[in-house]
């Protein structure tokens, strides 16, 4: 392995001490600490680095930062690999291995290049006016083929190894870039004591000041920001957070933030995230992001070897890498000579500064004749040549005369800017500054200022000066005072430009979009096509999509539309940005929750015990509850169950239900708050009382049903379904928080706090004589059904329910869920002398059947209360959820399928839930089709298979005949139409 051929001899902040080595495209490679991969590859000459995404032209290093188009490879191998990283952020580390995408089968010799030669048939919009015909062919041709060219790298379509992380953070000012503005605006606020998080993208503090040779109190700017970070790091309320972007700015002072916290790494350290994702929420924030610098169309400014001039003095600066050895600067600005002087300083030869403008400032002159560099003014670039890199470019000076000269570096510079995006989030529209010639941000989301290059302050000493001045406002703003700042010094530097975007005279193909080949012709074909609004453009041509998001193209596209329709930028506007402004793994979003951690199993305090027992589980929700409990010598499931039930019916069962959704629901106005949700009224409800409720959508459907129980005059616990228990919960607080935020009611969820079983048979009441003793009074005449009674039982708290959804005399008992597994113990000690039996989801779903209560099936996103055979709850009296719309036409047609009950007319056929429901002698078509079966079960109680359905007109059809008819299973079986309830319609059991 030879040493870098482009490694300058001294200067950078690399560390020549730590040599690095790595992989690129299966070469082998040496850079040192401190590189990036793309420092690295240009200090080893490597300028082909990848193909653009359409036309497959040989793309090089742009630019040195997140903004970067062009060099996008493929990093790590195996279950990491990871596409589309930018070279320009990934931080070189021992053993990286890295890929070019998108050609085949060489970097160098790519068969997709023959797409640059049918560029006619590319042009914008050309997915709109082309595979129309034949039309047999989109499915078979087209969409394959546009398939397959999608995208630019691969994922690995293996699992993730790594694990990534969530964190919240709370702090009175939230600085956002570590720049010179930033790391001012930091100590300011650091300073008064406020609590201060500080973010940056990069691994080092110093964002512009690492690659540019400036002064601040006398120091180099790189060094001047190795001082503050230092100080900064010293203060106990103020956390630097690095390598870290601000994603997106969101309401109530909430920002989101990722942390690369091991991408710097070949995998993460044991016990540490790949990455983190930050919530933080900033009583203030100071925007310190800085600028980004335009590049200018013309022809062949796309070729490997012309760069960002500002992006050349960073490789020469901080990485030590000379991305050429004879350069020249294309420019309109007075930035963009510090690098042509930087590169001379370097013993590198700058054959040619090419300014747009006619006249330029004496000192820029007196400097490059100095350092013996040739100046063109009022010419420009129309073109470059080189095949896989840039060779020479083509000049027209101000005479109108062309000459080409020799170069393999091209460093180009518009302007700057603002890297404002985070300030549009919420709907805020960046303005048009004539004097700054950029986009500005105008309007800020509530809290934030902004500092530096962001708000058009180009000059060093003015941002630092903001940054001050802001840093301290924002701490104060917050209720810390501090004495009035002095900001660092540095010279007051002029930053003069004259704006141009485009060169018109260049015949070659001109970028615009260098991500999606977006061209100069493209933005002047949206324009003849009628597409001239910056969203119409954007969407027609593809201009700022993808990764890039317009953070090099826009300006340039939009500023070309107004040439072409006669508009001022102003007028043309710009489209704004959405979050995330840079890429976000999904796993990060993720974080923890995915595999079996995207939904946690959750086990009831009972499940150990219930595994002793024989249990077997089934999910509900997110829980596992027992689905039936086996015993000696018992392997068939029907059989199980049956017994169970049988065993209930004529003895004692105990179910473990305390999976079910628990709501305490407290304050002055609990009642009128539940009244308000539920159809039927609840603030009349006795103390010790429960009762039966519906809820439903606002557009009239049931969404869940339950009991609520009234403990207190203020105080109610609400009962949910299972799947249901965090969705109802969503919905009580939106009610609360929304809807009336004026009622004094409070909610929280107690779900998982307490254990609750249902005793239920007709020796239930004996048990709990036995169990409880002389601690509660649990006869008919002081618990009577619908009774509760909070009370203490073996100095726990604990609360018992008289209600039955088994039909049964059955009681609920709720202990806290530290108790729960003593609670069943003791609960099957007490009923040995009774013959008690444990019965699991399955029985009790066959005894709710036989009841004709509804649940999940019923309650299925589609029926009404009225379709449930529930209509007469519906309080006439009362407002509530959903009350306006249950009674639109469609909710209220008679010949609405509604609940009946199912036999079938053979004792011994077998019902299956959904079957259709047909008329006798009706073919089976959806014409016919009259309703479905919602719920089956065999009932040991009844001797035969028996079923719910949801039928038309039903409650009117019952005696009749029809067909439930399953396709699917080949069944076809006669039904008659029954009262839903098949046990005890008189409701006598329950009552015991």
């Amino acid at each position: 392995m030879t040493a870098a051929p482009n490694r300058l001899a001294s200067g950078g902040l690399i560390d020549r001490s730590r040599p690095i080595r790595f992989r690129f495209d299966d070469a082998p490679y040496e850079g040192h600490a401190g590189d990036t991969l793309a420092s690295a590859l240009l200090a080893n000459d490597v300028r082909l680095v990848g193909r653009s995404f359409k036309y497959h032209r040989p793309r090089g290093i742009l630019t040195a930062g997140p903004e970067e188009p062009n060099a996008l490879v493929q990093l790590r191998p195996g279950a990491r690999r990871e596409p589309n990283t930018r070279a320009t952020t990934i931080e070189l580390y021992d053993g990286l291995q890295a890929w070019s995408q998108n050609r085949w089968p060489s970097l160098r010799c790519d068969v997709g290049a023959i797409n640059s030669l049918l560029s006619p048939l590319f042009v914008a919009g050309f997915y709109y006016k082309t595979f129309m015909w034949p039309a047999s062919f989109w499915e078979k041709v087209y969409e394959p083929a546009i398939r397959q060219a999608a995208g630019l790298g691969r994922a690995s379509g293996r699992a993730d190894p790594d694990a990534y992380e969530k964190v919240n953070a709370f702090c009175d000012v939230l600085i956002i870039g570590g720049g010179a503005a930033g790391l001012a605006a930091a100590m300011a606020a650091g300073r008064s004591g406020a609590r201060v998080i500080l973010c940056d993208e990069d691994s080092a503090l110093g964002g512009r000041l690492n690659g540019d040779l400036r002064e601040i109190d006398d120091r180099p700017g790189a060094e001047w920001a190795q001082r503050t970070a230092a100080e900064l790091e010293t203060m106990p309320n103020l956390r630097i957070v690095g390598r870290t972007s601000v994603f997106g700015a969101y309401d109530g002072g909430t920002y989101g933030a990722l942390e690369r916290v091991s991408d710097h790494l070949p995998e993460p350290q044991p016990h540490q995230p790949r990455q983190r994702l930050w919530k933080i929420v900033a009583r203030r924030a100071v925007l310190a992001s800085g600028a980004i610098e335009r590049p200018i169309v013309f022809g062949g400014n796309d070729r490997p070897g012309v760069m960002m001039a500002a992006s050349v003095r960073t490789y020469i600066n901080r990485f030590a890498a000379a991305p050429g050895r004879r350069a020249a600067i294309y420019t309109g600005c007075d930035d963009a000579w510090s690098t042509a002087f930087d590169l001379a300083r370097n013993g590198i030869t700058v054959a040619a500064v090419i300014d747009h403008r006619e006249t330029i400032a004496p000192q820029l002159r007196a400097e490059a004749t100095r350092l013996d560099i040739p100046v063109h003014l009022g010419a420009d670039v129309t073109d470059t040549r080189g095949p896989h890199g840039l060779q020479a470019i083509t000049i027209r000076t101000a005479n109108g005369r062309s000459r080409r000269l020799r170069v393999d570096l091209l460093a180009m510079s518009a302007g700057w800017s603002p890297s404002l995006g985070l300030t549009t989030h919420l709907g805020h529209k960046p303005r048009w500054s004539e004097t700054a010639a950029t986009f500005l941000p105008d309007a800020l989301p509530p809290g934030m200022s902004v500092a530096g290059a962001v708000s058009g302050a180009f000059g060093l000493a003015e941002a630092l000066r903001q940054g001050t001045a802001l840093g301290a406002a924002a701490a104060e703003a917050t209720g810390f005072s501090i004495a009035p700042p002095a900001a660092p010094r540095a010279d007051d530097e002029k930053v003069e430009l004259s704006p141009f975007w485009h060169v018109a005279s260049s015949r070659s193909k001109a970028f615009v979009d260098f991500q999606h080949d977006v061209t100069s012709a493209d933005v002047a074909l949206a324009a003849r096509e009628g597409f001239r609004s910056v969203e119409l453009l954007k969407r027609y041509t593809t201009l700022g999509m993808a990764t890039e998001q317009g953070k090099l193209s826009n300006i340039n596209g939009h500023a070309m539309m107004a040439e072409l329709t006669g508009r001022t930028m102003a007028e043309v506007g710009t489209t704004v940005f959405r979050a995330p402004v840079v890429p976000v793994a999904v796993g990060a979003f993720a974080g923890h929750h995915r595999g079996r951690d995207f939904r946690p199993t959750r086990r009831t305090a009972g499940h150990g015990w219930a595994e002793q027992n024989g249990a077997s589980f089934v999910e509900a929700g997110a829980w596992l509850r027992a689905q039936w409990f086996a015993q000696a010598g018992e392997s068939d499931w029907l059989s199980i169950v049956s017994r169970e039930v049988r065993d209930v019916r004529s003895k004692v069962g105990v179910c473990d239900i305390s999976t079910l959704g628990k709501i305490d629901v407290q304050g002055s106005d609990a009642g009128i708050f539940l009244d308000r949700v539920y159809i039927n009224m609840f603030s009349t409800l006795p103390v010790g009382k429960v009762r039966y409720g519906i809820m439903l959508r606002e557009d009239g459907i049931v969404m869940d049903d339950g009991t609520a129980a009234r403990f207190a005059p203020d105080h109610y616990v609400v009962s949910t379904t299972t799947a249901n228990a965090a969705k109802v919960m969503q919905h009580l607080e939106h009610a609360r928080q929304v809807l009336w935020p004026e009622l004094d009611v409070q909610l929280v969820s107690v779900t998982e706090q307490w254990s609750q079983y249902s005793i239920a048979g007709p020796d239930a009441r004996r048990l709990l004589e036995r169990l409880l003793g002389d601690t509660v009074d649990v006869s008919d005449a002081a618990l009577p059904y619908l009774g509760c009674v909070a009370f203490t039982w073996r100095d726990v708290p604990a609360r018992l329910f008289r209600v039955s959804f088994s039909g049964e005399l059955a009681y609920e008992i709720a202990v806290p869920a530290q108790y729960g597994d003593a609670a069943i113990r003791a609960i099957m000690e007490a009923g040995a002398e009774f013959g008690i039996t444990p019965y699991g989801t399955e029985a009790l779903g066959v005894m709710r059947i036989e009841k004709g209560h509804v649940a999940g099936n019923e309650i299925n996103g589609t029926t009404t209360a009225a379709d449930l055979g529930l209509g007469r709850m519906m309080s006439q009296k009362k407002d509530y959820i959903g009350r306006v719309l249950s009674q639109r036409p469609g909710l209220v047609d008679p010949d609405r399928p509604s609940l009946v009950g199912l036999r079938p007319v053979d004792p011994i056929a077998r019902l299956r839930a959904g079957a259709h429901m047909l008329a006798l002698r009706a073919a089976p078509t959806t014409e016919n089709d009259e309703g479905h079966v919602t719920s089956v079960a065999f009932s040991p109680t009844l001797g035969h298979w028996i079923g719910l359905a949801l039928v038309k007109r039903g409650p009117a059809r019952l005696g009749e005949r029809m067909r439930a008819y399953d396709p699917v299973r080949a069944g076809d079986t006669e039904v008659e139409l029954v009262s839903p309830v098949f046990l005890d319609q008189q409701g006598a059991r329950p009552h015991g």
